[in-house]
């Protein structure tokens, strides 16, 4: 692999990774780029190929140059089965200590593979019977724009069964925009939906944005509560702690920081203090989530109304335990159905993508003149989050 100009750009994020983290990933190419014509020209990547050349190169130079205590994550992708099959066929070598000393020490989800559960399990097994899944040197799992609560109670199901038969240390994590997302679109999370045999979500609505409030005194929930703006709303530690005033803070007349009157009362302190109520209220529903799933409430995709063979718990814990690659495999395949029912976000069909450098902007260098954009619902939610898993 020769040196090129992009291997400054390497080094850079490189140097960043090995001087912040605990745990870092390779800079892969997802699949989907090849595929959406503006994002092909602006990243050079026009086929699956040029998709799969690109990571191994930057694979390579991560290997050869990492440094200190930083672990890498090997960052597996694919938009469908085959791709994501034969992706982990020409990846996985980077992993395997008995063929390189500075080994990968575990694994990105991406692409299909954070979506689709299915292949998720199948992708474990092979892990297991391959020896790339091992106590000290392969520990961690990281699910790249994963927001379903539903997938939180999964996850932690796979993480329990990985870790009772074979490997103690192994964590799964996962990370999604939508505190930032929601936020960006003048949105707030308000209540958490966790009812037995139900759709399980985290809700939220426009709140409010009106320069009146800019001397009101009322704390935020009394006065979105009394105003109507939300019907239920709980507090955050953040949010409980404000005034609507705090948030809206702009008053008719008002000039901003660019020396203009804006139509939003928000400031960019505003934005942080809704951001911050977000992502806690998203921790919050994660947790609450596990604990209510623990307590045997458990969300409509995860059980099977008539047949208790269905029960995505009891399923898991038997592919598991089965410690043979051609008995898991089976048990995966033949309850099909069961992965039918836990549905994922969509595999990217390159139908939407969103510039890297746009949706920074968009999250977080709020302008004052901020228009607000289109309410989201969970589904613009779920293509907006897998369009900024990059």
């Amino acid at each position: 692999f020769p040196v090129t100009i992009g291997d400054a750009q390497r080094e850079k994020v490189l140097k960043w990774q090995m001087g912040i983290a605990t745990y870092g990933m390779t800079m892969d190419i997802p699949t989907w780029t090849f595929r959406d014509p503006i994002a092909a020209q602006a990243c050079g990547i026009f086929s699956y190929e040029d998709a799969v050349r690109a990571t191994q190169h930057n694979n390579e130079y991560w290997m050869s140059n990492r440094y200190g205590e930083t672990k890498i994550l090997n960052v597996l992708q694919g938009g469908n089965h085959a791709e994501a099959d034969h992706w982990y066929d020409l990846m996985k070598d980077y992993c395997d200590p008995a063929k390189h000393k500075n080994h990968f020490n575990g694994w990105g989800m991406g692409g299909q593979n954070m979506c689709d559960v299915h292949l998720v399990l199948k992708r474990l097994v092979h892990l297991i019977h391959d020896g790339l899944l091992e106590k000290g040197a392969h520990d961690w799992m990281h699910f790249l724009g994963t927001s379903k609560l539903e997938w939180a109670v999964l996850l932690t199901d796979i993480q329990r069964a990985v870790r009772k038969y074979h490997n103690s240390n192994f964590t799964i994590s996962f990370d999604c925009a939508s505190p930032f997302l929601a936020t960006a679109n003048g949105q707030i999370y308000h209540s958490i939906l966790a009812d037995n045999r139900s759709k399980w979500s985290y809700q939220m609505s426009p709140t409010a944005d009106d320069k009146k409030y800019a001397t009101d005194n009322r704390s935020f929930r009394d006065a979105v509560m009394a105003d109507g703006i939300h019907a239920e709303f709980e507090d955050s530690p953040i949010s409980s702690r404000l005034k609507i005033r705090d948030v809206c803070v702009y008053k008719p007349g008002d000039v901003n920081k660019i020396g203009k009157e804006g139509k939003t009362s928000w400031d960019s302190f505003s934005y942080a203090l809704m951001m911050g109520h977000n992502v806690w209220m998203h921790i919050e529903s994660v947790q609450r989530a596990n604990r209510l799933y623990d307590q045997g409430i458990c969300p409509d995709m995860m059980v099977h109304p008539t047949n208790s063979d269905y029960d995505v718990r009891k399923v898991i814990d038997r592919i598991f335990a089965a410690r043979d690659r051609q008995k898991s495999l089976a048990i995966i395949d033949d309850h099909a159905k069961v992965w039918e029912r836990v549905v994922g976000t969509r595999g990217f069909t390159g139908k939407r993508a969103v510039n890297a450098h746009t949706m920074f902007a968009n999250l977080f260098d709020v302008e004052e003149e901020f228009e607000p954009q289109e309410e989201l619902d969970q589904h613009k939610l779920d293509d907006l989050e897998e369009s900024v898993d990059v």
